[in-house]
């Protein structure tokens, strides 16, 4: 097995790419299923009551998992010790799995589409994202 710095090795540039794209658009869509929250239900009172939403309502349970993943890639990439090399691919295709062959990748590239329509940040994370995990494309 060998091993590399994940801040610096090659092998890992393209996480290290694509973690800061799927964070912001992770960030967006959060805020927007925040917003699609308080259209049905009025205000959340406070940031207490929103963390407690966030990790229990159903509405956001979509969003979890994209989560978990996030901080499964961040646990490599800040990690102080020299990482697997096979570690950015694994998570590249776990990426890859997550957001579009399973149920909560339909509703991250459905809600995506919606924010990306009136948020051009987000359609060109959007495209650089498909484009890594589709065509293996360096970003």
């Amino acid at each position: 097995m060998t091993v590399g710095n994940p801040a610096s090795d090659p092998a890992f540039e393209p996480l290290r790419q694509f973690r800061p794209l799927l964070l912001k658009a992770h960030k967006i869509l959060m805020d927007a299923e925040k917003d699609r929250y308080e259209a049905s239900h009025g205000p959340i009172a406070n940031k207490g009551d929103y963390l407690r939403l966030v990790l229990s309502d159903e509405q956001f349970s979509w969003l979890r998992p994209i989560s978990q993943l996030i901080v499964q890639i961040d646990e490599v990439l800040m990690a102080k010790q020299p990482q697997p090399l096979e570690r950015a691919p694994e998570l590249l295709n776990q990426a890859r799995h997550l957001l579009y062959d399973t149920e909560i990748g339909q509703a991250f590239q459905a809600r995506t589409q919606v924010v990306a329509q009136r948020d051009p940040e987000m359609a060109a994370m959007a495209q650089r994202m498909d484009e890594l995990m589709h065509h293996g494309d360096p970003l």
